[in-house]
């Protein structure tokens, strides 16, 4: 009995820090006067610059709601860039249509994506940023179409998209 009590005790307090520091994880605000990024502005000139739901995805890490993008549908030749500092970020020869609800790409235009490690919601994913500001774009999974394997999948409110 001792022993059961013990493993129902360690186990519960196991569980509890995993929620802590997993599930219960708030996002971390990108602080581009670190210096890391090139592209720089106070977080009040952020809020100025973004819509509310732009600020919330690229400054807070959020994530917008699966099939509200326009971007979802969009087939023109063009570019995708940064909404934050305007940065070329993706080709629409990379685009596809994944399925998830947010505009995917195999592919990004070279050196203008930045990963991290996520373990928010209780599980590892590479998130993925603007290089040149640091926004938030979303996160990147190995079950894309070749040639990569690779699906960036980007909230459409952190891009504009630019025809040819």
């Amino acid at each position: 009995m001792l022993q059961t009590r013990r493993a129902f005790l360690i186990s519960g307090t196991a569980l509890g820090l995993v929620l802590a520091f997993g599930v219960f994880r708030l996002p971390a605000k990108v602080d581009a006067a670190e210096g890391h990024f090139d592209f720089q502005m106070s977080d009040d000139e952020w809020r100025q610059r973004l819509s509310p739901e732009a600020y919330e995805v690229l400054r807070r890490e959020g994530t917008e709601r699966a099939f509200t993008s326009p971007l979802n549908d969009e087939k023109r030749h063009g570019l995708y860039h940064c909404a934050g500092c305007d940065a070329a970020l993706f080709s629409s020869d990379t685009k596809f249509d994944s399925g998830t609800g947010w505009p995917s790409f195999w592919d990004f235009i070279g050196g203008a994506i930045g990963t991290s490690e996520d373990n928010s919601l209780g599980m590892s994913r590479v998130e993925v940023h603007c290089s040149n500001c640091g926004g938030h774009q979303g996160h990147v999974f190995e079950d894309g179409p070749p040639p990569t394997g690779l699906r960036y999948c980007i909230n459409g409110v952190a891009l504009n998209f630019k025809a040819a």
